[in-house]
């Protein structure tokens, strides 16, 4: 009973089960997973399962910038929904370095008027990763290990939910 109450409470909430920073080269510079239960199973998923769905938006993700960019106004580096899966919806965000960033929502009902939202917090990453680079500690291409970086990843996906 509670746990449908729960359930019920996140209903058209949109909620993120991961965060990915992926570089031009498609090499993984920043991987951070959030706590997900499964909506039919109840239990945890994989953090590997997500390796998998980040990997498999990686073709969608280069078929939807490669259509948007004769279309799209080059300010735009948000593509929207890159595809959905049987529990997720992925989003995603094109730097004009050709840095990819990536949501994994999980959604319950999600309606179109989310999309603002999903937008919103793309910029807030994006942000985060031009300060994450910005150091000058930090080595262009290698995996962000930045602490504040990944409190700031933090703060803004819990902000959102």
């Amino acid at each position: 009973e509670l746990a449908t109450e729960a359930r019920e409470e996140r209903r058209g909430e949109v909620m993120f089960a991961c965060v990915a920073v992926v570089g031009p080269a498609n090499n993984p510079l920043f991987v951070q997973t959030y706590r997900s239960d499964n909506v039919v199973t109840g239990m945890q998923e994989d953090p590997i399962k997500f390796h998998y769905i980040l990997h498999c938006s990686l073709d969608a993700f280069e078929e939807k910038a490669s259509a948007n960019s004769k279309t799209r106004d080059n300010k735009d580096s948000y593509l929207g929904l890159l595809y959905p899966t049987e529990d997720y919806k992925v989003y995603g965000y094109l730097t004009s370095t050709q840095v990819k960033l990536i949501l994994v929502a999980q959604t319950f009902n999600a309606q179109s008027s989310k999309e603002g939202s999903v937008k919103k917090v793309f910029e807030s990453l994006h942000s985060a990763y031009i300060d994450a680079v910005s150091n000058p500690f930090y080595t262009p291409g290698k995996k962000i290990q930045s602490k504040s970086f990944e409190k700031r990843v933090d703060q803004i996906v819990s902000a959102s939910a």
